[in-house]
């Protein structure tokens, strides 16, 4: 049968290869126009916090927030990671891009429209292994739709199976369902006809590696699965004929491009809802995902078949601290869960439970209720998981106190991972109350179960065994010697420096000076000018090199009076370890909030309203920091030289006069 053109829904064009050339002027217009918040609110759950926003970091597992964006700036900063950068770095760094796909993701979200050039040979050729599975899986996911809506045995059979159960038009195409022709090498034909190599479509499972070649999915409907970004990663095929020997679904390999237990089927269609209701529906499977959408209730995803990972509920956490779990009245199923209750509780997540009627699942609720129906529902019969695991295991318990304590047991341990104090002192007074037993024999139990939990994260993490080892006294000697270069070292100085250049190099300062005449006079300068001659008239150098790189840029990009836009200059540098580390010295963990004035009249002095004061004392505190290095080199040579030390001791007498000088104009005290 010839193939006719593929059809595509409205929303998702067909998919080619083109070379990325992005001119330098269309790149500022991308970054001009991204808001780094509007980009990473895509992805992180972001709180207002003063000037900043506030979420989870998306790069490491924390449970305390210390993601920082600043809208002001256009950047992010993680506190606790490190990670840092700007609206088209977090998408490179979050979706694993080139900086061309960053870009393209950005100008496409803001309808910004970029010049494309059809790709040559030779640079498909040197496409990333990466990115040429994207492509295959992207293909596929094309043919397994035309498959649905153009070939005869696709709508006889997929279609009318969708249909069967309940969904409609609008939605099939919306989760972009699929169908895999009942043939041997359907796919394979297609796709080796198009130019993807078989060795990519083994290993994205699509076809099988055994003695001969075939289709993977042949006779299945598919359910593709997406990353955050709506790329295509893998795919859940389910049989439709009785075969005791074929498997109900079939899901797609670990790859490259699709690690399991890192995603959720749905999370692309359901990230907004999430934040919008600050809470996330988890399901089991595909059709359930499916079922509640069309019912109205988006914020809803599916582990896909598998147990629940740490990793899948980090994902959740990043958009809503709050999972409600909606599960069938299957029993063994449900004892099953646990483990998965207790893996959302020690990731500091508020977990709920509901149980759907016998013989119902969200599925089959969803196609038979309203949405009003389902939602009220979901509401009134919405647990707690002390509620809910005391209703399962006390069912088995009955009247027997040994298998009664047990329960108890299980249930103290579920308390037991929660990290907030709080919240572990509610639950065992909940716990009380249900169960009839005294708070203080649960707290104990609790203790017991703490300190163990502590003490094998100790032995996890090699505690005991350091502990057992003294450190020898060579080596303490050693450490001493370090706290003092620590003490004495200018780098944190330098960085205050570099901080007050970047932020407020074009900000107008004025400054007393005695003319000719002895009259006091006012002069009027930046903040930028003014460092930059001080610190260069006293032939002044940094001690780290980066930091010297980084003033040296400064001071040339100053002295050509080219102060606006110094920060995103720096922000955007072509040399990325100058670019993150500028980052990180302009983005503050704290700063104070307008609410201070605007809503309690109290007026708070910050460094940009004494700026004059600011850069004084940061200058002259890294003069004094640098004489006190120099003086402590002194008399680290003054100890050790055997020839005659009058000069040093000169030498050290001055620098000392100076230093006495700079705390006399700082007002503070230097100690010696």
């Amino acid at each position: 049968m010839a193939r006719k053109t593929p059809y595509l829904p409205a929303d998702r064009p067909e998919i080619t290869i083109f070379v990325r050339v992005i001119s330098k002027e269309t790149i500022e217009v991308i970054r001009d126009t991204a808001r780094v918040e509007e980009v990473i609110g895509d992805y992180v759950l972001l709180k207002r916090r003063g000037v900043n926003l506030l979420g989870l970091c998306p790069f490491h597992n924390e449970k305390t927030p210390s993601f920082t964006v600043s809208p002001a700036k256009g950047i992010y900063k993680c506190f606790g990671c490190g990670a840092s950068g700007d609206s088209i770095k977090f998408v490179m760094e979050h979706e694993h891009f080139t900086y061309p796909e960053a870009l393209k993701y950005v100008a496409k979200k803001y309808n910004i429209q970029i010049e494309e050039t059809e790709a040559t040979p030779e640079y498909l050729e040197e496409q990333s292994t990466r990115e040429a599975l994207f492509a295959v899986n992207q293909f596929a996911e094309n043919h397994f739709i035309q498959n649905l809506w153009e070939h005869e045995m696709g709508k006889a059979v997929g279609l009318s199976y969708f249909h069967e159960r309940g969904f409609d038009d609008a939605t099939i195409k919306k989760f972009k369902l699929g169908f895999a022709i009942e043939e041997w090498d359907f796919f394979l034909k297609s796709a080796t006809e198009a130019g993807y190599k078989t060795e990519y479509l083994k290993t994205l499972g699509l076809v099988t590696s055994g003695e001969r070649t075939v289709d993977m999915y042949r006779g299945r409907v598919i359910f593709p699965i997406h990353n955050l970004s709506g790329r295509v990663v893998g795919f859940g095929a389910r049989i439709l004929k009785t075969n005791e020997k074929s498997p109900k679904y079939i899901n797609s390999p670990e790859s490259e491009i699709y690690n399991k237990s890192k995603i959720v089927y749905g999370i692309f269609y359901a990230k907004t809802a999430i934040v919008k209701n600050n809470k996330c529906y988890l399901v089991e499977g595909y059709t359930d995902v499916i079922s509640l959408h069309q019912a109205g209730v988006e914020n809803v995803v599916a582990s896909s078949g598998t147990s629940l990972t740490t990793g899948q509920i980090e994902l959740i956490k990043r958009y809503t601290p709050n999972i409600t779990i909606l599960y069938d009245g299957d029993a063994a199923g449900i004892k099953a869960s646990f483990r998965g209750i207790d893996m959302i509780l020690e990731n500091g997540m508020n977990v709920k439970v509901v149980l759907f009627p016998d013989g119902e699942d969200p599925d089959s609720y969803a196609k038979n209720h309203s949405q009003e129906e389902l939602e009220q529902f979901i509401k009134e019969n919405e647990n707690d998981f002390i509620k809910f695991k005391a209703g399962i295991l006390m069912k088995d318990a009955s009247n027997d106190p040994i298998l009664k304590a047990g329960a108890i047991k299980d249930i103290v341990n579920s308390i037991a991972l929660v990290p907030d104090g709080i919240l572990r002192t509610l639950y065992v007074q909940q716990c009380s109350e249900l169960m009839q037993v005294p708070e203080n024999t649960l707290n104990n139990e609790l203790n017991k179960i703490r300190r163990e939990i502590t003490r094998n994260k100790m032995r996890k993490d090699g505690w005991q065994e350091q502990e057992l080892i003294p450190m020898p006294e060579h080596e303490m000697h050693e450490k001493q010697l370090d706290v003092q270069e620590i003490v004495f070292t200018t780098e944190p100085h330098e960085k205050e420096v570099l901080r007050l250049l970047l932020n407020y190099a074009d900000r107008t300062i004025q400054f007393e000076q005695l003319s000719d005449e002895g009259a006091v006079e006012m002069i009027d300068t930046t903040v930028g000018y003014y460092m930059v001659q001080d610190i260069m008239s006293d032939e002044i150098s940094f001690n780290h090199p980066l930091h010297q790189l980084i003033f040296d840029e400064v001071a040339e990009l100053i002295n050509q009076h080219k102060y606006e836009g110094l920060t995103q200059y720096f922000i955007h540098h072509s040399d990325p370890e100058i670019s993150k580390y500028v980052i990180d010295l302009v983005t503050l963990k704290y700063e104070t909030s307008e609410n201070w004035l605007n809503k309690h009249g109290i007026v708070v002095v910050t460094e940009e309203s004494q700026m004059m004061k600011t850069v004084f004392n940061v200058l002259y505190n890294f003069k004094a920091a640098k004489l006190e290095q120099i003086i402590t080199d002194l008399r680290k040579r003054l100890q050790n030289t055997e020839d005659d030390s009058t000069e040093l001791l000169t030498d050290i007498n001055d620098k000392q006069m100076i230093k006495k000088s700079l705390s006399n104009q700082l007002s503070v005290v230097i100690w010696k």
